[in-house]
Formats: structure tokens, sequence, C-alpha cells
């Protein structure tokens, strides 16, 4: 199933230069541009508080967007770069490559766990720990998934996931080589403190065996 591409609104953009660009900001925009595709550039304003709403959600440079412009066709893009003033740190411009249905990206993409009221781990009152929430993955633009799902009915407790054990969706391959953890099964806080005094402590003074010699 394919995962839901958010819009992206935005405006065409009238005039070119540092002057246009100028005018954008004082009217609360931000300048930007759509190359690539074999289509000509396209200059456009973004809504400044928008896009800060959605760079402070994170993953920005790594989603996927249905970039909507009045009087344009929908267009698939990606960002490329996000130009931000040097001493507010906030976007000053932003560029977008439009892509193919066939384009390969990185995005990361969510997992969901299921099988945790099975697993003989949780069962017996472990904790599943989560460690990659979401895996990023090299995926078509035409085709990207909805959701990497991960069973893990069959962990118990000390059992690590690792990215060699779950099922990708048909098509997609992991950005990084190694055999990265997903997620592992841990013993509870009250076990584990347990077991953790039990190693340490030292017996009673009563039990220790005497090693003084008494006279018969």
């Amino acid at each position: 199933m394919a995962n839901e591409v958010p819009d992206l609104i935005a405006l065409e953009r009238t005039g070119t230069g540092k002057g246009a660009a100028r005018q954008a900001r004082r009217d609360g925009m931000v300048p930007g541009i759509v190359f690539g595709g074999e289509k000509d550039p396209l200059p456009i304003n973004l809504p400044y508080n928008e896009l800060v709403k959605k760079l402070k959600a994170g993953r920005f440079k790594s989603t996927l967007f249905n970039m909507k412009v009045e009087g344009h066709e929908d267009v698939r893009v990606i960002c490329r770069e996000v130009q931000r003033d040097v001493v507010k740190d906030l976007p000053t411009h932003v560029d977008f490559i439009r892509l193919r249905r066939t384009t390969k990206i990185a995005l990361f993409i969510p997992v969901e766990f299921v099988g945790e009221e099975t697993a003989p781990g949780i069962k017996r009152g472990g904790v599943l720990t989560v460690i990659r929430p979401e895996i990023e993955l090299v995926v078509t633009a035409g085709e990207i998934p909805e959701k990497v799902t991960v069973d893990v009915s069959g962990l118990k407790i000390g059992d690590v996931l690792t990215i060699s054990d779950v099922t990708l969706p048909e098509g997609t391959k992991p950005t990084i080589d190694r055999d990265f953890v997903i997620c592992n099964v841990s013993a509870p806080t009250g076990l584990a403190a347990a077991e953790d005094e039990d190693e340490g402590e030292e017996p009673d003074a009563d039990e220790v065996p005497s090693t003084e010699q008494t006279d018969e």
C-alpha cells in the first residue's frame, strides 16, 4: 500500500532576482525554486509559517511532497537544500527537485510492531525497547510503502531483532549496509535489579565458615 504523500502548497513567484526575493520575504513568504524533470525551473513562494512548521517537524529533506502550484500540474518533489540566515537561522530560500515515479530516493519509513501480545519475553514481563521507530530505505518515488511491519511474536527476554530479520517491502533496501538493531526485549526492571542484587550479595556472617581454631 502506497504511503500518502503530503501536499505542499506554493505560489508561482513573478519576477526573479534579489529584489523579488526580498519582496517575497517582506510579504511573509520564503522564495524557492523547483527544477529538474526535463522542465524549466519554476520560481515559487512558500508561506513562511507553514514552511517553518514543516521544518520543525523534522525529516523535511527526506520527505517526498506533492507540490501544488496554481496554474501548473501537481508534481512530486523532494527538498535539495534549505538556505538559512546566518544569524537568525531562519529559512531564506528553498530548492526542490522534481521526481519521476521511477526515481529512487531515500526516505524514512515508519515501523509498525506486531505480535507483542504473544511474544514469550513480553508475556513474562519483559519490555520491548524500540531502537528504530523509522527505517531509512531506498524506495521508488511512485511506490512508497506506508510502513515496515516487524513481527516480534517470537522474541524472548534478551532477544535482539536486527534489520536482517525483517521482511522489507518489495523493491526497497536499507541505506545502511551493516546489520543494525531494530528492537530488543529486555528484562523487567524489578527482575533485573533482583538479579544484580543476587550477584553482588554477600553471605551473612552466620553463614560464613569459621576459620578460628578451638582448643579441645
